[in-house]
């Protein structure tokens, strides 16, 4: 919910940024060395450092821990909204949604307005009490929840070819 990162993207940048997606564990010193070799990119590993620092700050990318998948099950939520109810409990029950250790990724959906979600559960039961107590504490809001099991995760990752688009722009 923050504006967008101000930033001009020099190819070290989109090389680091793809390295990283492709390996989020290598070190400053290992992303010097592969600048160098896979992209003819001389640099200090202080210059890296710094350049992924400044990213970070800046929000150019964001860091986040997902667990593997085989750790949980994961839900598509739909939400359709009881316009009854909605100018009340609207905020309240956005920050919930948005705040529960469940959301993995939240957002608005074009067409039908309409708030949806990836969240992780444990199990089938977990989903199930997470409707029913959602529905308890925000029904007044919430007209309708869809849910979609979303089993058989056949992808999983970024892939580093996405950060080349950010070059054409530079």
């Amino acid at each position: 919910m923050s504006d967008a990162p101000d930033w001009e993207f020099k190819d070290r940048d989109i090389a680091i940024l793809s390295e990283l997606a492709e390996d989020p564990q290598l070190s400053s010193r290992e992303l010097t060395d592969v600048l160098e070799d896979e992209y003819g990119i001389d640099v200090s590993h202080v210059t890296v450092s710094e350049s992924i620092r400044r990213m970070r700050n800046e929000g150019v990318f964001r860091e986040a821990i997902v667990p593997n998948e085989e750790y949980y099950i994961f839900a598509l939520f739909e939400f359709k909204f009881n316009t009854e109810g909605f100018a009340d409990g609207w905020r309240a029950a956005m920050e919930h949604i948005r705040d529960d250790k469940h959301t993995l990724f939240f957002f608005l959906s074009d067409g039908e307005y309409q708030w949806k979600t990836v969240m992780m559960f444990r199990d089938r039961e977990e989903v199930s009490r997470w409707i029913h107590d959602c529905y308890s504490e925000h029904g007044n809001v919430i007209a309708n929840v869809r849910n979609s099991a979303v089993h058989n995760v056949l992808k999983f990752r970024t892939d580093p070819e996405i950060y080349e688009d950010l070059g054409e722009d530079a």
